[in-house]
């Protein structure tokens, strides 16, 4: 059973950044899979921030966050990050590490979040 636990969540000042991670466990590899950010704001939907795919390393970003946001992996640590730069309010939300199959649409397996808030 694939378990994901994100940390790295917490208060910053716009403009700030932070680095959120997300250690994986449960297989030997994550060969085959895609690992992804998802944020959920309150009163809003779950929306898709960033993903990265295991095995080579493919990247995408929402509109919303390209040039700010960074995802990466470290295959060695089983862990995939999320740097995000240039924080603004509206980031503010639960952020949650997501994995599924790369031939697959959906994600099977999610973290319990973190939560961001940006604000002065």
């Amino acid at each position: 059973q694939v378990q994901l636990v994100e940390s790295g969540g917490g208060l910053v000042q716009p403009g700030g950044s932070l680095r959120l991670s997300c250690a994986a466990s449960g297989r030997t590899t994550f060969s085959g899979y895609k690992l992804g950010w998802f944020r959920q704001a309150p009163g809003k939907e779950r929306e898709i921030v960033a993903a990265i795919t295991w095995s080579d390393s493919n990247t995408d970003y929402a509109d919303s966050v390209k040039g700010r946001f960074t995802v990466s992996r470290d295959t060695a640590k089983n862990t995939v990050y999320l740097q995000m730069n240039s924080l603004k309010p509206e980031d503010t939300a639960v952020y949650y590490c997501a994995a599924g199959l790369r031939a697959r649409y959906a994600y099977d397996y999610w973290g319990q979040g973190t939560q961001v808030t940006v604000s002065s």
